[in-house]
Parts: structure tokens; sequence; C-alpha cells
């Protein structure tokens, strides 16, 4: 019945053109009758396929003020897919029980994910062949910006709707260098896109900034005591001395130490929602496998939210896959994503602020968002490293007031204040409040209207 559903809803008018093993090229795409949905494989460079899915809003207004947007959707991770993720589980059409989200950023902009970098989801390198992935930020930021290129040159609905990067964790640091990337792109005449802004959330750009605010924040909402702080600060104090010295190697397994203390210290508080707790099945496994399992605790509990029995693995590698039809036959959704994170262990610890800086100064609208409730990439801590921008705008925009921001209620009554704005000329920040590091799954009522807002989506 689930297949039936999800095959009525969206019936594949342009079958695949090639189906394609792993060690074959992919060339294929498909789409919906309608028009509302396309999705498909480019190569992005020898032997790299990458995967996207584009979705038309039904809601588009083109009322002659303002162009409708398109958001592309930038997963974390390293390795998370957004095609899976960031579309079943936070802001695409469908919930992991193939219903309709009421709150999907469908109702402000057409969505575009993409399962970036390549090996990430149903992207894939041919023959598993790890020396294939991206290494870099910015190899990443190449591929994606192939990717655009490609998508863009033919498209006019495309090329008249101005792009919104849209990222969440480690995919702020591939919106940055992406938004970069493709600025260079367009002034060339290689990209025939207009870049509307970069949305960060909660994100990975400032790894000593996250893990100096771990323990203050912690200690502060008493999950742990003097003890448990003093071991925390002192970690993340070699981190930064580390990072410093451009040790990144080294930081990274400080980073994975101090993953280790704040877990023994707070009785295994959750890294995405300090509210929670890991589960006890989780903890166990954190205490006996260590490192390699921490670092993809992201996906994992991103996974823990799906309620359909399989999980979102079952999802993606059953009903999506077939209505897909072009995803080579012997490959599994995300078979390939812990090679992704491996493959950037190089980069994991290194700041992206002036990526951030660099965007500002080329008049880009830049937002960025923050979960109250996260650990992983903390307010307090993305605080501290807005601080450290040269942006000529900084002294007005921190002096600037906070506006609250409110939702409806069912009868249109306002449920108390979600959110807090600040912003000055090119740069907004968003307090939302009720959430962790996901949040458009935990308050996904200001979430939306943040995107409208950024977007300046026609009203309909």
């Amino acid at each position: 019945m689930a297949v039936a559903r999800l095959l009525l809803l969206s019936c594949v008018a342009l079958v695949a053109l090639l189906l394609v093993l792993p060690s074959r090229a992919a060339a294929a795409a498909a789409g919906t009758a309608d028009g509302s949905e396309e999705w498909g494989y480019m190569q992005v460079r020898p032997k790299a396929h990458m995967f996207w899915w584009l979705y038309r809003s039904p809601h588009r207004v083109d009322n002659g003020t303002a162009p409708w947007p398109t958001v592309l959707w930038l997963q974390g991770g390293p390795g998370a897919s957004g095609v899976g993720y960031g579309n079943f589980m936070e802001i695409g059409r469908l919930d992991t029980d193939l219903k309709p989200r009421a709150t999907t950023w469908l109702n402000k902009a057409d969505l575009l994910f993409v399962d970036n970098p390549v090996g990430t989801g149903f992207s894939f390198v041919e023959g598993g062949n790890k020396s294939l992935m991206a290494r870099t930020d910015g190899q990443a930021a190449r591929d994606l910006t192939a990717l655009l290129i490609k998508l863009y040159r033919h498209n006019k609905r495309l090329q008249g709707s101005p792009l919104y990067i849209v990222a969440e964790s480690y995919g702020g640091k591939f919106a940055v260098t992406t938004a970069l990337t493709a600025l260079k792109a367009i002034r060339h005449g290689h990209l025939k896109a207009k870049l509307g802004g970069v949305a960060l959330g909660d994100s990975w750009i400032s790894p000593e900034d996250s893990v100096l605010s771990w323990g203050p924040l912690l200690y502060e909402v008493s999950r742990i005591d003097e003890k448990g702080l003093q071991q925390c600060d002192s970690l993340a104090n070699k981190i930064k001395a580390q990072l410093k010295a451009k040790q990144y190697a080294a930081a990274e397994k400080s980073w994975e130490d101090l993953e280790s203390a704040v877990l023994e210290q707070s009785n295994s508080v959750n890294f995405y929602n300090i509210l929670k707790d890991e589960s006890s099945e989780d903890a166990a496994v954190l205490a006996t496998a260590g490192a390699a399992v921490r670092k993809v605790g992201y996906t994992r509990y991103l996974s823990s939210k799906a309620t359909r029995e399989g999980g979102l693995d079952g999802l993606m590698n059953a009903e999506v896959k077939a209505k897909l039809g072009i995803i080579p036959s012997n490959f599994t959704w995300g078979e390939q994503s812990g090679d992704v994170f491996e493959a950037l262990a190089g980069d994991f610890m290194k700041p992206r602020i002036n990526e951030v800086d660099e965007l500002l100064k080329l008049g880009v609208e830049v937002t960025i968002y923050s979960g109250q409730l996260d650990l992983i990439c903390a307010t307090k801590g993305t605080l501290d490293w807005v601080q450290k921008l040269k942006w000529e705008g900084l002294k007005n925009f921190t002096g600037s007031p906070r506006k609250p921001l409110y939702c409806k209620g069912g009868e249109g009554e306002a449920v108390g204040t979600q959110a807090f704005l600040k912003s000055y000329k090119n740069l907004k920040f968003y307090w939302i409040l009720g959430a962790g590091h996901m949040i458009p799954i935990d308050n996904p009522c200001p979430a939306l209207n943040m995107l409208g807002d950024i977007t300046q989506s026609p009203a309909r």
C-alpha cells in the first residue's frame, strides 16, 4: 500500500534512460507527469556521480513584486543525505510515513535536494574507489557547483528563480564554500543563476568556538558539575591550541576525547538537544565503540526521529528507490556515506569564518540561525565566532535591537515568543527557541516563517 500511495502521488513520466551499476557511468534523469518533480544523476567529474531531486512548489506565486525562490538544502555529517534526511525528515513534501507535511518549505519555495558530497546517499563514486571522494570542503564545493552549472544550463525556470543555499550542521561549511565557488562561476558566465542568499543553521563554521562553549553551557543547565566543567574546558583549550598550531588531525582526536568526557560527566546528554539523553542502548554503544560511532551521531539521531517500521533506510531503499527508477539496482542508499566523513577528515576541524566574511563583504545576504537547545553547535559558540568577523557592519549589527517573533495557534492566537531576530544590512541572526540542532523538526513554525522572511517569498 505504501508503494502504491507514493507512486500515485507522483507517477513517473520519464523513465530511466540508463540503468547503471556503481562501476559504470550514470546519466539518467526522470520526473513526474505534471512536472512537479524532477530527479537525476550528474557526473560532476570522471567517475563521480551526484544525485539531485527538485520539487516545484504547488503554491508558487508570480505576482510581479518578487520572483519565487529556489532553496538548495545541504545536509551535514559530512555524509548525511539531503535527499533522505532533509527531504523526508525535515522540510520536504512528505514525511517518513508518506503523509503530507503541513510545514513543508514548499509553502515558501521550490526545493532542490542534493546528496552532497559524492558518496552521500544515492550519490556514488564508481567502484567504491575512496580516492575519488572529495578530500576538502573546496573540492566538495567545486563538485556541487559543477552540478548546478549543468542543471541550470537549459532550465529557464531555475535561471529566473533566485537561489538560496540553506544548510544544517556541517552543511554550513559546504554552503559558504559553494556560494563563493558558484559566484565565481556566475561572474565567468558558466553558471546561469542568481544567488539570493546563504542561510547557516546550527552550522559547524568554527569548531574551536563550538567546543569551547560546551562546558559552560552544560554547567549552566546542571548537566555537569565543577569537575566536569574543568575537564571539558581543559580539553577544549587543548583543541584551541592545536588548531592555532594547525594540528588538525590532533585536534580531531582531542574532539573525540572531549565528546567522551561530555558523555561521561553528563550521564550521556544528547548532543543535539540538551533536554534529552542518549538512549540507553546508544549510550552503551558509545561507551564501547568510541569515536567511530560518535562520528555518525548526527545521522543516528536524525534516523531515530523516523516513526515508520524499518526507519528511513527502509523507506529510501524500498518505496523511494522504486519510485525514482534510476538508482543502480545493486546500490544501497548511503552505502558510501561513511567513507565521505573519513575522506574529509583533514578539513573537519578547520574553520570557515573567513568565507562568511567574504560573502558579507561581497554583499551576499547571510542568515545565521541557531536552536536554543543545541549543544554540538551551541548558540554561544556561534555568537562567539560571529564576533570574529572583520565585516565593517559587525559593530552596528552587535548593537542592533533584537525583535521577538511569534507563531499563531490553531485559532490565530499567538502561542508565545518562538524566536528572536537581529539584523543589520545583509546579516541576519535568528535565535529559535524550543529547538535543538534540527530546527525544522523541533520547532517548524518559526523556521518556516524565517524562510519566508529571508527569501521574501511572494504572498499567497
